[in-house]
């Protein structure tokens, strides 16, 4: 996987500098309850004596049956910050070694892990999830974790599945860092995190990077997010993955290929949309800095203020792929202009015939929305919109 990342990072780096070259010249989100059957043979993780033990079996089934903090047996010499001489938890698994069972946090938190591994690859809770492996119903709260490339909160590479679970606390690294998971080639859904993030590249609240197998549903991020190249606020470098009925709460400030849901698209994003605050200097977009020649955006948009030297846009920054059925908030970014999408205003962003008048191939509401009351949501459709009060909202969201 991180080959895969580097190379991409070094062709992106050489189509910015010719790029340069020639402008020189010219509550709660919880979805229900998907724990396997009783069949599974489960072990209770009570302590972080037990946590810690997992990495001895790391084809289990572990279930959580309390909660972990500060005060419960094991903390100071597993995760504490006096722990393994100052590096703190030592993430379950490696890379070459993933978790491939299945951890049920039932909801329970895990509190208070300190994790401080600059120099160190795959760092989270788990280090790395392989392919099989299940993680569910996990929440960490108040975190504080450190590493270098695939740094999450929750976990630093996965392949396997994430679901229904939270973050909460800071996390910092260099590459495909983020509050939930750091580098993603598996699935993540139904999943959020409340977290400040600050990486260089491939920096995201939710998802640092996300391969091409990768896939981001149903979910999403508050907080802050910071770094230099590639960062969003729900994912940074989206490699090919995709994104769908996710959104963006978060304020983001980087450098280039900055957007307030996903950086660097090179994958599909659909049905998602971006309210926090962007600020950035090249290929800045209120929903996604820079969409390469194989990305695509449709049935999204944003309307989070847009700040940006270069190549910055209400919508979409840089626009090499495609775009449609999208909107962006005139008068809340501040943009009159975008690479892709169309500018509305706050009436007309409010108002349900912006997006079921954008027929498609036929289509008579290519956005699926519908018009509920104040305080309701209908689940038969992707969208809800409350008229004249709000924004297009997911109908997973709680109603407001």
């Amino acid at each position: 996987m991180k080959e895969t990342y580097g190379r991409r990072q070094h062709h992106s780096l050489v189509r910015l500098a010719i790029l340069l070259t020639v402008i020189g010249l010219i509550a709660g989100m919880i979805g229900c309850d998907t724990s396997p059957g009783p069949s599974l043979d489960y072990l209770e993780i009570r302590n972080w004596h037990d946590l810690h033990g997992i990495r001895v079996n790391l084809g289990g089934h572990y279930l959580l049956m309390n909660d972990l903090d500060s005060t419960t047996d094991g903390y100071g010499e597993l995760a504490g910050n006096t722990a393994n001489q100052g590096k703190g938890w030592q993430p379950i698994g490696t890379s070459d070694d993933p978790f491939t069972g299945t951890f049920d946090g039932q909801g329970y938190w895990i509190s208070d892990m300190f994790v401080n591994r600059p120099d160190e690859s795959a760092v989270g809770l788990f280090a790395a999830v392989g392919a099989g492996g299940l993680i569910q119903n996990a929440r960490v709260l108040n975190v504080n974790v450190a590493g270098d490339w695939a740094v999450g909160g929750l976990v630093g590479e996965n392949w396997g599945d994430v679901r229904n679970s939270y973050s909460g606390g800071t996390v910092t690294g260099a590459d495909c860092v983020a509050g939930l998971v750091g580098g993603n080639a598996g699935g993540v859904s139904n999943s959020y995190s409340a977290v400040g993030v600050t990486g260089h590249w491939d920096v995201g609240g939710l998802v640092g990077c996300s391969d091409s197998g990768g896939s981001v549903t149903s979910s999403y991020s508050v907080g802050s997010v910071t770094g230099e190249w590639a960062v969003g606020g729900l994912l940074g470098g989206n490699l090919g993955g995709t994104v769908a009925m996710s959104y963006s709460t978060a304020s983001v400030t980087g450098d280039d290929y900055v957007g307030g849901l996903v950086g660097d698209n090179q994958g599909s994003v659909s049905n998602s949309y971006s309210v926090g605050s962007v600020i950035g200097e090249w290929y800045v977009g209120g929903l996604v800095g820079d969409n390469d020649s194989t990305g695509s955006v449709s049935d999204s948009y944003s309307v989070g203020s847009v700040t940006g030297d270069s190549f910055a846009g209400g919508l979409v920054g840089s626009n090499w792929g495609a775009v449609s059925n999208s909107f962006w908030g005139i008068e809340t970014s501040g943009m009159t202009e975008s690479d892709g999408g169309a500018g509305k205003t706050t009436a007309a962003m409010q108002d349900i015939t912006t997006y079921t008048d954008t027929a498609t191939e036929g289509l008579e509401n290519p956005w699926n929305i519908t018009a509920v009351a104040a305080g309701e949501t209908n689940g038969a459709f992707i969208w809800n919109v409350v008229m004249e009060q709000n924004y297009p909202f997911l109908s997973w969201q709680p109603a407001s």
